[in-house]
């Protein structure tokens, strides 16, 4: 672990296996580069997006209790949540719906994760937005929201009448034993044990208080999330009495109700873990990152085998599959039987064509998947071949019926099915639906045409200036300069913290006010490029002031433009 930890380049790293009750901790690297204090197994961490598991685990005793209904409709436990539901008439969002990341409501918003703003006692309400969206049919596609366990956090506040912090560290973590863990706030400057976040290069970060807390705050050791992995594969039993019904327990990491699971694709996420097929094994898994943390819990219950690990480190480059594949190593667990070939003949020829992801983590970000985040699919001898448009392409083994297995897995990875939108492709844990070449040629010609229509504006209004007198003159100057300011956040942005890319701040400010303007000084610049008419290069500079244009008009559909990071 310690030579990973230098080839990766990463600081420190905690981690616990778990054979058959069996408990084993250990550590590698350092726990703050600043000081070099050796990393301990004792050490406390958080662990990200780990948090949703634990948090699910506390919405199942609420339902083995009977005091909530898996299937309870949202509106009934939150009357005050506004969501626009397209399909509420007949399929609401449910608490189910929210622990399996396919209530259809989009990931958190720039400002709900990049902000200084929260508190540690910030209101749940004050953390999402004052009307929440529906993108798909709930239950019918995985789409992950913290949005959606943010809103598990503020159930469980409207169940108990308290703060759901102090409800799940008295009624689920004390039972279980977790006496190192809180889903309260701690950062470095109030616990000492708390080893120090870093980026790359070893930059350290202390721990930040953030708006979306019920879905990503957690402080815990390695050896309490061992009893967590192990009470996950027990049968729902504390000191001999029931605590979480057996079935729920069993419930979770199994996918059920979701077009995919219907279809046959047996990976995905259910309950708050998701069925993970790597390094030849099945486990039930989920990962998590915050600021300066990176962490991973997979439990393997027949063969009641688990481990746990979190780093220090919240790097963009490193392998962390490399510790991943130690520690499952580690566990030396026996490999599954390879899921075989059905008899269910399938013709994927008519299958193939381009394919788009829908729905995308984050609306902000839908219109990029769409013009880049494509992949073409293709009928083979043995399957399909899967090209994406910015990855590796892969052979994917037919198994019958519309299952596909990907290189290196054990079981189906992939299902090709018929939604009543037209055909889907989906890995369980992201859906494509297909589309046409034609549907596609118009995006990419809008956005290229709108890219060197801003290129052509700035670079020939730089060649302008070599003679200043004729540059302000000139029609296209105000233009020039409404594409050029563009530019000027930049250096203020490369001033504050990237913790405060969601806040209204200077830079984010100047961002929205040259973005407004950038349509107006266009409208200028056609405006003058009509009183001149017929002059020589008119023509070519009103092209290029209208393909800026169109593009602008474009972002502004999408809801990109003007660009305001605080929205």
């Amino acid at each position: 672990m310690a030579e990973a930890l230098a080839a990766q380049r990463l600081t420190g790293v905690v981690w616990s296996t778990l054979d058959n009750g069996i408990v084993v901790t250990g550590s590698a690297g350092i726990s703050d580069a600043r000081s070099g204090a050796a990393m301990q197994p004792g050490a406390r961490v958080q662990i990200g997006s780990v948090t949703k598991p634990l948090l699910a685990a506390g919405v199942l005793r609420l339902v083995t209790q009977g005091r909530l209904a898996l299937e309870a409709p949202l509106a009934s436990v939150l009357p005050d949540v506004v969501i626009g539901n397209p399909w509420a008439d007949t399929d609401a969002v449910r608490v189910r719906h929210l622990l399996e990341h396919t209530s259809g409501l989009e990931d958190a918003r720039l400002w709900q994760v990049f902000s200084l703003k929260p508190e540690p006692d910030t209101p749940l309400r004050g953390g999402i937005p004052s009307r929440l969206n529906v993108r798909t049919r709930p239950g019918a596609v995985f789409s992950y929201s913290n949005t959606g366990y943010h809103l598990l956090g503020m159930v469980i506040e409207a169940v108990t009448g308290t703060r759901y912090e102090r409800y799940l560290d008295t009624d689920l973590l004390s039972p279980l034993g977790m006496t190192d863990s809180t889903f309260g706030y701690v950062d470095q400057a109030g616990d000492a044990r708390l080893a120090m976040g870093h980026f790359e290069n070893n930059v350290a970060h202390a721990a930040v208080a953030t708006y979306v807390r019920p879905s990503t705050q957690f402080t815990t050791t390695a050896r309490d999330m061992a009893l967590f992995a192990q009470f996950l594969m027990g049968d729902g039993t504390v000191n001999g009495e029931a605590f979480i019904d057996a079935a729920l327990l069993r419930g979770m990491g199994v996918p059920t109700g979701t077009e995919a699971a219907t279809a046959g694709l047996h990976v995905g996420n259910g309950l708050g873990l998701v069925t993970r097929d790597r390094y030849g094994v099945v486990g039930k898994c989920h990962s998590g990152n915050t600021v300066g943390y990176r962490a991973l819990l997979c439990v393997y219950p027949e063969a009641q085998r688990a481990f746990f690990m979190s780093h220090n480190a919240d790097s963009e480059t490193a392998d962390y599959g490399v510790f991943e594949k130690m520690l499952v190593a580690a566990l030396n667990l026996a490999a599954p039987t390879p899921q075989t070939a059905t008899d269910a003949p399938f013709d994927a020829a008519p299958w193939s064509g381009l394919y788009v992801p829908w729905p995308g983590r984050f609306a902000v970000t839908a219109l990029l998947d769409r013009a880049f985040g494509f992949a073409s699919l293709r009928a083979t001898d043995t399957g399909v071949r899967l090209s994406p448009f910015q990855g590796a392409a892969a052979d994917l083994q037919s198994l019958g019926a519309g299952l596909f297995r990907a290189p290196g897995r054990v079981n189906a990875s992939h299902v090709l099915y018929i939604s009543p939108e037209g055909p889907r492709l989906s890995t369980g844990t992201q859906t494509l639906v297909q589309t046409s070449l034609m549907n596609l040629l118009p995006l990419w010609l809008s956005l290229g045409l709108g890219t060197a229509g801003v290129l052509f504006i700035l670079l020939s209004g730089l060649w302008r200036l070599r003679t200043p007198r004729a540059a302000l003159q000139h029609a296209m100057f105000v233009p020039f300069v409404g594409v050029a300011v563009l530019l000027l956040p930049a250096p203020l942005f490369l001033t504050q913290s990237f913790l405060a890319l969601g806040d209204l701040t200077l830079a984010s400010g100047v961002l929205a006010g040259v973005t407004l303007a950038l349509p107006i000084t266009l409208a200028w610049g056609l405006w003058r490029l009509a009183q001149r008419s017929g002059q020589q290069g008119t023509l070519v500079q009103a092209l290029a002031a209208g393909a800026t244009a169109q593009l602008v008009l474009l972002l502004a559909l999408w809801g990109l433009w003007p660009v305001m990071l605080w929205a």
